[in-house]
């Protein structure tokens, strides 16, 4: 009999690797990102903090543990929590025309802004084209209203209310809401209603023409097409997303945002239903099973149930996770935007992983 045989099942526990830190090896191994970082809570609250690969290419040093990343387009959840908490107040009406808040700016070919509402702007329903389908290569800065005229220069995709299509203009038109009833920048408002009320010391939305990450970060990369060498984009002008994607942030950070959503601490009782009440079918975008509400998205589990949170997609990073309604959470981020759908599925498995365990 071997030594092995005799060894207590706790041993064999200890010595079993960790089932998120594989998953992030493999990302790096097999799908060839520079690096994964990962931050998984329990129901507890307890953390666990993961990192693989390396944080810069160029020196090989370490990635940062909890490194902070650009997170894409979590930052439509963001946006979506401000209007939420002025629909709260009295501010704002998910049924309102667009037009109560910005009259006469949303007019274009079959674009009416009386005939499109706040809620399907938040919904992704309004049929409004995508300003990001158009921008090319041009990564100045913007004025949040350039990218609505963007947008506005071609034909709506389909008549507001009929369909689901993601469209980063129906965030950025949003933001401008925001900061027409506060008569605040949408950062303020955001850092005021949501990033200082629930501690998120990791969290800012960039100044205009800010173009670096604050805080200790793994660089981020972007290929310009297969087999083409990585590219060092971690230093942007990150306008281009404003309310859509603009942000920076941490897996932690992300995961206690996302948990302090859920458990009510951001929205009142009400508003917090109708955000995940108006789900619509969002598999296109965000994977089989997965449905958009208000700004948030539900993914089935395989465990059974599902989580919350969002997911972005930005030039050298991307982000996914969320949080269960019993408390658990977890986030995972790469160095690398990902355009294989398949790579970003099995980031999507991590997160499941780290969701069931």
């Amino acid at each position: 009999m071997t030594m092995g045989a005799l060894a207590p099942p706790a041993a064999f526990a200890a010595a079993r690797p960790d089932t998120v830190q594989q998953g992030l090896n493999a990302l790096v191994h097999s799908d060839g990102v520079p690096a994964a970082l990962a931050d998984v809570r329990d129901r507890d609250g307890r953390t666990r903090t993961y990192t693989a690969g390396v944080g810069d290419l160029a020196t090989g040093s370490k990635v940062p543990r909890d490194g902070q990343v650009r997170i894409g387009s979590n930052t439509k959840t963001f946006t979506a929590v401000v209007v939420l908490q002025l629909v709260g107040e009295g501010k704002i009406g998910l049924d309102a025309p667009v037009d109560t808040y910005l009259p006469g700016l949303v007019r274009g070919k079959r674009i009416d802004g009386r005939h499109i509402t706040v809620g399907q702007l938040l919904q992704q329903t309004s049929g409004l084209p995508n300003y990001t389908n158009y921008l090319g290569d041009d990564v100045r800065y913007f004025e949040p209203r350039e990218l609505v005229d963007i947008a506005l220069q071609h034909k709506a995709d389909f008549a507001p209310g009929t369909k689901w299509e993601y469209s980063n203009t129906n965030y950025v038109l949003a933001g401008l809401i925001v900061e027409k009833v506060t008569g605040r920048p949408l950062a303020k408002e955001m850092d005021r209603r949501v990033i200082k009320r629930i501690g998120l010391h990791h969290t800012y939305f960039p100044a205009p023409g800010d173009a670096t990450v604050r805080e200790p970060h793994p660089k981020g990369y972007y290929r310009d097409s297969a087999g083409a060498p990585l590219r060092d984009v971690t230093e942007m002008d990150p306008s281009w997303g404003w309310a859509a994607g603009q942000m920076i942030s941490t897996n932690s950070d992300l995961n206690r945002f996302f948990t302090a959503l859920l458990s009510g601490h951001l929205l009142p009782e009400a508003q917090l239903a109708q955000m995940r009440s108006a789900t619509l079918p969002a598999e296109t975008t965000f994977g089989p099973g997965a449905r958009y509400g208000l700004g948030l998205v539900s993914k089935p589990l395989p465990c059974g149930g599902v989580y919350w949170g969002h997911g972005g997609s930005f030039p050298g990073y991307e982000t996914r996770g969320g949080a269960t309604d019993n408390g658990r959470a977890a986030n995972v981020a790469v160095t690398m935007q990902l355009t294989d759908e398949a790579a970003r599925a099995r980031v999507d498995r991590v997160v499941d992983t780290a969701l069931c365990r």
